[in-house]
This record gives C-alpha cells, structure tokens and sequence, in this order.
C-alpha cells in the first residue's frame, strides 16, 4: 500500500505512523502537514503544506495513493468556537475533496471522536459530526474511527506540555482504563493498526466505535500486554 498521513507529528499521528513504517505491505508513507515529523525512515516522504486550504496546489504529488489516514485536528483547549470549526471541518474536507479527486479508487479514514452528532449540543461533538456527514457524501470509501479515550504509548509524546505532563503521571491509571474500558479507552498503537486494518480491508464498516478500534487494533504478544510506554 501507499499511504497518505496526515497530523503525524500529532498524539494520534505519530501512533499512527509508528504502525505504518513497521507494516511490511505499506511500500510508502507521505507525511502531508505544516511541519516535518522528523522520523528518518527509507519508505518516508515529507510533504510540507503550510495552509490545507490550500492544498490542491500540490496537484498530482496527492495521486497514487491506496488511503488517506486523516490524524489532523484542532486542539481542545484554546481555541474559539469558530477556528475549531474550520480546522475541524473546512480544512479536514479540503484535503479530503482533493484526495478524492486525485485517487477516485482510494478511501479516507478520518479519526473523529466518541459521540460525534452534527445534532449534538456539544460543540465538538457536533463540529466532528458535521465532519463524518460531509466526508461521507464524498464519491470515495470513507471510514470513520471515533475513540474516546487515547493512551499515549511507546513513546509518543504530546508537544503540548501541561498536556504531556498529564499523559506522563497519569500512565498507569490509563493503562489500567483500556483495560477495565474498551468501549471508552484506547492507544495510539492500537489506533494506528486498526487504521491499517481498515485500509485493507475490502468492504470497511463506514463508522467503527472504541470497541472496534480495540478489536482491530490489538497485537497478540507472548504476555498478552501492550509494549510499554518509553520513561
């Protein structure tokens, strides 16, 4: 497969371009985003677009691609109502019309969250529904992954910092709630292989739950454990 990420220096991103260089049937990854991610990998290719509002104008460089992994988000705190929108929706269709365009035989997974509702009173929830209804109409396969919670693990760091200090001291308790919580818990490695799953996958389930994520995502390991998260 060929694979389009973007949000890959993001929590959820990095998970996932972690699972997408270690899968032996991914022969490329282009990291499409404002910022180069760093990872030294072969199979890697950096595309740097500083605004996707304009990201048509990188033209036949978004051909050829299997899927999009759509991992890009606003943030949570700081942020109005309205600039949350538009990341979340604007652009997020931006890109995705313009994949669809150049990759009509391609599908886009998008990671939207628990209890996304265009109806919902809540203004995230509502904003990523809005989302999966517009991705959907799209003339391409369209996935929906909707986690709740998401445990950073295997080193993936938050670049926000009061956020990561969170991730750090409050690891084991959230270790312990994707235990206890498949249907509200996750990780981002899990996150990762259940996106590649679905990319594969040749008759995906349009909208797929925590549980499924879970699922999908798990990696059989002698211990029954996921790897451990690096000090």
């Amino acid at each position: 497969m060929r694979i389009l990420i973007t949000g890959a220096t993001g929590l959820v991103g990095q998970g996932v371009l972690r699972e997408c260089l270690r899968a032996p049937d991914v022969a490329q990854v282009v990291a499409l985003g404002r910022h180069s991610t760093g990872v030294q990998d072969a199979r890697l290719e950096e595309l740097l677009c500083p605004d996707f509002a304009k990201v048509e104008t990188l033209g036949d460089r978004l051909a050829g691609f299997d899927a999009c992994l759509y991992c890009a988000g606003a943030p949570l705190v700081g942020i109005t109502a309205e600039a949350y929108r538009h990341v979340t929706l604007t652009l997020t269709l931006k890109v995705a019309e313009a994949f669809a365009r150049h990759n009509p035989e391609g599908r886009f997974l998008y990671i939207s969250g628990a209890y996304s509702d265009p109806g919902s009173r809540m203004m995230v929830a509502r904003a990523k529904g809005e989302t999966e209804r517009a991705l959907a109409a799209l003339p391409i396969t369209t996935v929906m992954l909707r986690p709740g919670g998401i445990r950073p693990v295997e080193g993936v760091r938050s670049s926000h910092k009061p956020l990561d200090l969170l991730y750090r001291l409050g690891s084991p308790a959230l270790a312990l709630a994707v235990r206890l919580l498949p249907g509200q818990m996750t990780t981002t490695a899990r996150v990762g292989r259940a996106m590649l799953a679905l990319a594969r996958d040749p008759s995906p389930s349009p909208v797929v739950e925590n549980d499924a994520i879970n699922r999908l995502g798990r990696e059989p390991s002698p211990t029954g454990e996921e790897p451990s998260p690096l000090p």
